[in-house]
């Protein structure tokens, strides 16, 4: 099969779908729309969001099978966390109610969505399918190690400094934290990509055993153009829905923190669905990669440019978690430690993790 085949032989929606995100995302910054014609272009637009999601999956997978692992984990989580920072950024800049919090509630948010949501479906769908399943402890603790160390520096220890009263960081506290998280990220890249790369690598027979053939080169220079196009109008769809998803939130009667958790299912439906998928291949290894991280991500490169343009724009963020929030995060953290400490997993694991989630979302629809 020659280049052009490839090609070819892509899904059409694959790439209709990003080119027609492209064209609704220029729409809606060009076109004014009030009343009904507003609700109806947010209905289509997300719609559209959701499908370039799944489209910008497919693309990423074809992208990171050609690079291999560790290093095509990593290029879903550098996707999905500029996606992120991207929209908190445009949160904390808009001026509306809550924006001090909205950083914390998403990076919260995303360290519970993953180490609970996406882990526990994780294992509870590929302990259903294949009984039980193994991964490399080596790597899998030292990500949530890093996640562990992070998310206490940024959503714990906030609430018990006394430079500047409440949740909140004096600019010296938080330059820090913004450095120490991009130095550990950085730390672990180097650990997972070079150092230390065999700990995460799939186990001996921890695999399907059924290799799809490597993507030819045109076929993945134009998945990248694809990822890139998909994942800008992914950014550009959902800051245009941002003010769609506070006024429901809002009528729904839910706390603003809730517009966190929004924010980070939306930007982590891509990594999700790819996690799951490989768990579901008896992929535990790449699962868990892309989920750790996933978090790790989101706390190492999230926190430090939030924390930048707090500096620089003079607007203040408040990091500090409330008292049930860190009761969960420490159950989190405490049960994915017993979990990832033996190798090996089954339905039991996934099944605690999930009910952690459901309790999370409960706490966060109903403080």
């Amino acid at each position: 099969m020659n280049d052009s085949d490839a090609v070819s032989c892509k899904p059409a929606w694959t790439w209709i779908v990003p080119l027609a995100a492209a064209l609704l995302t220029l729409a809606r910054f060009l076109l004014p729309t009030t009343g009904g014609t507003a609700i109806l272009l947010d209905t289509v637009t997300l719609v559209t969001l959701l499908a370039t999601v799944f489209a910008s999956v497919y693309h990423a997978e074809i992208v990171a099978h050609s690079l291999g692992e560790p290093y095509g984990s990593l290029v879903l989580a550098g996707a999905v966390t500029v996606i992120e920072v991207a929209l908190i950024v445009s949160v904390m800049l808009s001026g509306a109610d809550g924006v001090s919090s909205i950083a914390r509630d998403t990076v919260f948010a995303a360290v519970m969505i993953v180490l609970n949501g996406i882990v526990g479906l994780c294992l509870l769908s590929g302990g259903i399918r294949h009984y039980k399943q193994g991964f490399q402890v080596q790597g899998a603790t030292g990500a949530l190690g890093v996640i562990g160390t992070l998310a206490t520096l940024a959503l714990i220890l906030p609430n018990y400094t006394e430079a500047v009263p409440g949740p909140i960081y004096s600019s010296t506290q938080l330059f820090f934290v913004a450095a120490v998280s991009l130095a550990l990220y950085g730390l672990f890249l180097f650990v997972q990509t070079s150092r230390h790369r065999e700990d995460f690598l799939d186990v001996a027979g921890g695999h399907s055993g059924v290799h799809a053939p490597t993507p030819a080169r045109t076929a993945v220079a134009a998945s990248w153009l694809l990822l890139f196009i998909g994942l800008l109008c992914v950014i550009l769809l959902a800051k245009s829905l941002t003010p769609s998803i506070e006024s429901t939130v809002r009528v729904a009667g839910l706390p603003p923190a809730f517009v966190g958790v929004v924010i980070a299912v939306i930007v982590l439906l891509p990594e999700g669905l790819s996690a799951l998928r490989a768990a579901r291949s008896n992929n535990l290894q790449t699962s868990l990669n892309l989920a750790l991280g996933s978090a790790l991500a989101s706390i190492g490169m999230t926190i430090p440019a939030v924390a930048g343009v707090s500096l620089l724009m003079e607007v203040p963020i408040m990091l500090g978690l409330e008292a049930e929030h860190i009761v969960l995060l420490v159950l989190s953290l405490f049960i994915s430690t017993l979990t990832l400490a033996t190798g090996r997993t089954t339905v039991l694991q996934g099944g605690l993790h999930l009910v952690i989630f459901t309790a999370f979302l409960v706490i966060a629809a109903d403080p």
